[in-house]
């Protein structure tokens, strides 16, 4: 977005379904994404925050859940996320030597708004998701600060930048400069349109198995740069699915699954060195903190009318990891390390097929 050409403004469009108006998660009433980048020298890395509501997620949470298809990752939160099934804080996304900070940086932001917190009533839980920039990035310096997270989450506004930018900076994705990318579908419930949306931290696969929309990418792109070596599939990527429709936390976990699907169209099979975790919540479905009854009503969906849910989910899930190589900058890192954008062979690609 932010004027960004995105993949179908290049003739490619992902699956059948209508996109939202922006085709971002933000298409989600009151969601919104912030970044903060930090890109020099040899730095590229930073942060970025997800709300998945407009109002003070601690005393309302939305309701989630989450499903590990690998978990060769260090994120954190996801236990109580897992048991409890909702969402009480900003999901923040940066790299794997960051998470602590990122940790903080989110709990800081959450006490100054909450004075309740940790004093008459419980702790909090925030939610922080990496993927390892230490190709590109000299991650060991370890530059990213409790300001940069609270930047982001104060930046976040629901136009927001895909690609290189914030914690996509140094990330790197089937070969090709990797990073953020979201996409939306729009899904016809008892006549009303609800809205799937996804975003991506995209750091994983090999450019050999590179597929664009059942294209045999990677080949076509490796013979243009004369590359010959074998990378594994390695890498990570998280994956935030988020929906208007009144979806349960055991439904939620169902379309967390289905992100498998939009990632194997990419070229994924999941490496074992690979960290791939999917998050969805509704903003249907709110979970009060100081809830006074007994006993509270929630709406669900059907089961027999959820595959519509299930096919945008992949449909999302796909297009956002295109987009995120898309809408990237070909990008020099640490020791001269290089990354291709997919800007660089799309006309030949789109040309030849």
């Amino acid at each position: 977005m932010k004027a960004q050409k995105r993949i179908r403004d290049y003739g490619i469009s992902i699956g059948r379904m209508k996109t939202g108006k922006l085709n971002a998660i933000t298409d989600i009433k009151g969601v919104k994404v912030g970044h903060v980048t930090l890109n020099e020298g040899e730095i590229k890395t930073g942060v970025t925050a997800l709300l998945p509501q407009g109002g003070n997620l601690f005393r309302e949470k939305v309701m989630a859940s989450c499903y590990v298809i690998n978990g060769f990752g260090k994120s954190m939160g996801l236990i109580q996320l897992e048991e409890l099934g909702t969402v009480e804080s900003p999901i923040v996304l940066t790299n794997t030597f960051s998470i602590g900070t990122a940790f903080d940086g989110v709990l800081d932001y959450m006490l100054e708004k909450n004075e309740d917190i940790g004093d008459t009533t419980g702790t909090i839980n925030p939610i922080v998701c990496e993927c390892n920039d230490g190709y590109l990035n000299n991650i060991r310096k370890r530059k990213v600060e409790k300001s940069h997270v609270i930047t982001a989450i104060k930046n976040a506004e629901t136009d927001f930048e895909e690609g290189s930018v914030g914690a996509g900076t140094g990330m790197s994705c089937l070969g090709l400069k990797g990073g953020i990318g979201t996409a939306s579908r729009v899904v016809t419930l008892d006549g009303n349109g609800y809205i799937v949306g996804s975003l991506v931290l995209s750091n994983f696969g090999a450019l050999e198995n590179f597929m664009l929309d059942g294209v045999k990418a990677g080949e076509s792109i490796k013979a243009l740069l004369s590359e010959s070596s074998q990378e594994k599939d390695k890498g990570s990527i998280i994956m935030i699915i988020a929906t208007d429709a009144p979806l349960s936390e055991r439904q939620l976990k169902r379309v967390c699954k289905r992100a498998v699907i939009g990632l194997s169209r990419t070229g994924s099979f999941i490496g074992n060195g690979s960290g791939d975790i999917a998050i969805a919540f509704t903003t249907a479905n709110r979970i009060k903190h100081y809830e006074e009854k007994d006993i509270c009503e929630i709406r669900v969906l059907s089961d027999n009318k959820i595959d519509e849910v299930f096919k945008a989910a992949a449909e999302c899930i796909e297009e956002s990891i295109l987009n995120s190589l898309i809408c990237a900058d070909t990008t020099v890192g640490r020791d001269g390390h290089t990354r291709h954008s997919l800007k660089e062979f799309i006309d030949a690609i789109v040309s030849n097929h």
